[in-house]
């Protein structure tokens, strides 16, 4: 949990880069959880709510979700059914989530995994919902999600970012050649955003911040780099999903990483664009890449995260 003051009712569980940060927001009215992870995390995000610093004994009353990427959702069915409580999803989200669009929703596109929900309610960009008795205002955020939202209460000057602003980034944007929107988009979210007087943001992954003005600017020199290089933006997109699903798996065996590359969609469509190699070839170079940024390690035949997900 950050030291950075937060009002009394507003809550933060840190995670890591394989379940989203939980934001629990508390109030008499009834208790609001903003994101709810990775689905193989579960387990323990139903263990911190259940925690005197999460809900105790006390009901849910509302998740909300910032995207509907697997590490975001992934724990909506569950911990819907287990309080009984409804999903709100923005309202750009919806109709992905209604048919269970296992591409938009980067599922089986990209090998990951969430069980299925039915949402409640769609949230708008302009929309303001009142929770953990502070007003929160719906800022439309594509780029990283086209459908994403972040939540901004001015009167504490607090951003919910989601996935559009970390410390050190935001998330994976598409390349051009698969997304045209993506990438300007991005910037013109990092434009609004800067618009905002915010003090502390809290993001999807890492710790809350406060130094919302340098971590801008670092937004802005990665969004230059992405545009004047549209293939280091692919390579870099293959890599952040390899990483991903070695956290979830833990461990993958290198003779059958060319195939994996080979089967999944989103590695099979950014060879035919952009690599053009032999499966081989191109789990050899991803490999190679993580291993030489420190990412990954391998054992005995099997490639391994750095750092194991911690939950």
């Amino acid at each position: 949990m950050s030291v950075l003051p937060f009002p009394p009712q507003l809550h933060v569980f840190v995670r890591d880069w394989l379940s989203a940060n939980n934001v629990l927001l508390k109030s008499a009215d009834g208790h609001v959880l903003v994101d709810t992870g990775y689905v193989r995390h579960v387990p323990l995000t139903l263990a911190l709510l259940r925690t005197p610093r999460g809900l105790g004994a006390e009901p849910l009353a509302r998740i909300v979700n910032t995207h509907c990427h697997s590490d975001h959702m992934g724990g909506n069915a569950a911990i819907a059914r287990a309080y009984g409580c409804p999903v709100s999803v923005p309202l750009g989200e919806a109709a992905h989530v209604e048919a269970w669009d296992a591409r938009a929703l980067w599922l089986d596109y990209a090998d990951q995994t969430a069980e299925r929900f039915t949402p409640s309610d769609a949230i708008a960009p302009g929309e303001r919902r009142v929770w953990g008795d502070l007003a929160w205002d719906a800022i439309a955020a594509p780029g990283h999600d086209m459908g994403a939202l972040c939540f901004y209460n001015a009167e504490h000057r607090l951003l919910i970012s989601g996935d559009a602003l970390w410390e050190h980034g935001f998330g994976l944007v598409m390349p051009p050649e698969i997304e045209p929107q993506a990438l300007p988009a991005t910037r013109a979210t990092l434009d609004r955003l800067a618009s905002l007087d915010v003090r502390v943001v809290i993001p999807g992954h890492g710790e809350p911040f406060a130094g919302v003005a340098a971590a801008l600017e670092r937004a802005y020199r990665r969004v230059e780099a992405f545009e004047a290089d549209p293939m280091r933006l692919a390579r870099h997109a293959l890599k952040v999903m390899l990483t991903f699903t070695l956290l979830d798996r833990r461990a993958m065996r290198l003779d059958l990483l060319p195939a994996y590359v080979e089967r999944v969609g989103m590695y099979r469509e950014f060879n035919a664009r952009f690599f053009r190699l032999p499966p081989a070839e191109l789990a050899g170079f991803l490999v190679d890449e993580l291993a030489r940024a420190g990412a990954v390690r391998i054992e005995d035949g099997r490639l391994l995260p750095a750092a194991p997900a911690a939950g």
